[in-house]
């Protein structure tokens, strides 16, 4: 079998930097539309922005922001997702610190709660606990990987899959009903789904 002649090799190279090269603006420019519907939620309060307002923040025409996405709804979708994968290393991070199992679910309670302690934190996951029902029908299996992710940092010290889902229940909708009365949360908010986690699965609070 005879090699690729060299101009069958170039054109092949060209064709894979020109590819990686799109690739990666396409990343940035997703991005900034990302961040930019991220700056309208913060600065509006409106938890499902227009789209007009989402392009005339990010700059992009609507023929530019169908390149990239199919609706809003898969918008609000990264939003959610990309939410969640930051919210994931922040557990991962909390948890590392505890010795025993019991310290470990405990973080992870307390560090999904936090994020109604923090005003930006809050800002950035008020949108999710509003449109999460919506998306969850829309894209169901997106949806379910994102919800995966979160109960799997629990399987180490929480062997039944069911008591995991059951604490991720309750301390998202803790969560939720914090984000939702718009008060800040407090420590005694904290402790009482934290205590009734760890009873749930047979340790202390």
């Amino acid at each position: 079998m005879s090699s690729p002649d060299l101009t069958t090799v170039l054109a092949s190279r060209a064709i894979e930097r020109t590819v990686a090269e799109r690739r990666a603006e396409y990343v940035q420019e997703i991005q900034r539309v990302l961040e930019a519907t991220y700056r309208v939620i913060e600065r509006t309060g409106d938890l499902d922005p227009s789209l007009r307002d989402i392009l005339k923040e990010s700059k992009l025409s609507t023929q530019g922001f169908y390149r990239y996405f199919q609706s809003k709804d898969e918008l609000l979708l990264l939003l959610l997702d990309d939410g969640r994968r930051q919210l994931v290393g922040y557990l991962e991070h909390r948890m590392a610190r505890a010795r025993t199992s019991e310290g470990r679910v405990r973080a992870w309670v307390e560090g999904v709660l936090a994020q109604a302690s923090s005003a930006e934190a809050a800002a950035r996951t008020r949108p999710f606990v509003a449109q999460e029902d919506r998306l969850a029908t829309a894209f169901p299996e997106e949806h379910q990987a994102s919800v995966d992710a979160l109960v799997d940092l629990l399987r180490a010290d929480v062997p039944d899959r069911r008591d995991a889902e059951a604490i991720y229940h309750v301390a998202f909708g803790a969560l939720h009903v914090a984000l939702r009365r718009g008060a800040p949360h407090t420590t005694a908010d904290t402790e009482r789904p934290v205590g009734f986690c760890l009873q749930g699965i047979g340790g202390k609070s």
